[in-house]
């Protein structure tokens, strides 16, 4: 039987984790050298500000070209796009999540509003939020987000919108239903898969999140988090499970996650990275998030996950005080009356 006030706790306890892990590691987004990640920022144990210059950034080799108004979706920030050393982040303040974690809030907001998942609400939303100028204020777009508003610009058909999800980005999006639906796991998968389809399409990352589902609802009803990721793993129920978990766990985060394990986003190895760092961290959350953040690379969206993951585990007493209090907005689904 489960204990409703358990169960509650860690379903705030992930809600918090992915907006915990998202914005401890938004300053230091996409370091890869992790020599110039401490030498800029020290140990990040608490919320930071980004600086510019971001030594690392890429964003000069990105662009954005909307072949018809209606997908203008860079508004003020497009003159940063193409320049060197613009942190990605640069004008969200310490606290502030970043923008796909937004974008979890406004699903979570439109599950508040019509009290189900309404795809059609969320679609309205969605399409508000990006071509409303001022909505947000981060500078950086993710990739399947610029191809969907470019089909979209291009007049296809709705169902034509999403662009193949190849990054572990896609994944913090499906954690509110997975959370909200937790009760009901063929609705919660159910959901979650329409609602990753939307943006995110395609095969490889719908196992992912498969996956994520799969690991998350057991934890969230109470079951050890290492002990589903080990029998998930002796199973070898996805191919994202195929490392040798057991003897990578006596090892250095710096000689899995680099040497073995891109730190990048690209789903191959930033999901078995965030399977491991749970597994390794199972039982000491904020250390957690603590190691993730300083492995740079996309640590924001593998810190999403993982913090779900962690938070799932251990409720939302898992996160100090500071942590909680100090994001900038709380996840909607936890100012529900």
């Amino acid at each position: 039987m489960i204990d409703p006030s358990a169960f509650s706790s860690r379903q705030r306890g992930a809600l918090l984790g992915a907006a915990i892990g998202d914005a401890l590691a938004m300053p230091v987004h996409w370091y890869y050298d992790r020599a110039a990640l401490r030498a800029d920022y020290g140990l990040v144990d608490r919320y930071l500000a980004p600086k510019n210059p971001h030594p690392g950034s890429i964003l000069w080799r990105s662009s954005y070209s909307p072949p018809h108004p209606r997908g203008e979706i860079l508004h003020d920030q497009a003159v940063y796009w193409g320049r060197r050393d613009i942190h990605y982040h640069q004008f969200l303040a310490a606290g502030e999540n970043t923008l796909t974690l937004q974008l979890s809030g406004l699903l979570q907001e439109s599950l508040l509003g019509k009290g189900d998942y309404e795809i059609d609400d969320y679609t309205s939303r969605y399409l508000d939020f990006f071509t409303t100028p001022g909505r947000h204020r981060d500078t950086y777009i993710e990739e399947c987000h610029r191809g969907f508003f470019l089909n979209y610009a291009r007049g296809k058909k709705p169902a034509r919108y999403a662009v193949e999800g190849k990054h572990i980005g896609g994944l913090p999006g499906i954690l509110p239903l997975a959370v909200s639906y937790a009760g009901d796991p063929e609705k919660a998968v159910r959901h979650a898969l329409q609602h990753l389809a939307f943006t995110h399409a395609g095969p490889t990352i719908a196992g992912a999140a498969t996956l994520l589902i799969d690991l998350l609802l057991p934890v969230l009803a109470g079951a050890d988090l290492l002990e589903v990721i080990r029998e998930r793993h002796a199973r070898q129920t996805s191919p994202y499970l195929a490392f040798p978990l057991e003897s990578w766990l006596d090892e250095p985060d710096e000689t899995i996650i680099g040497p073995r394990l891109s730190p990048a986003c690209y789903l191959a190895d930033s999901v078995p990275a965030t399977i491991y760092l749970a597994a390794k961290y199972h039982d000491s959350p904020r250390e957690g998030l603590i190691a993730n953040t300083m492995l740079g690379g996309d640590n924001v969206h593998r810190g999403a996950v993982l913090g779900a993951l962690l938070g799932a585990a251990h409720g939302e007493e898992a996160w100090p005080g500071e942590w909680r209090e100090g994001l900038l907005r709380q996840p909607p689904l936890l100012m529900r009356k």
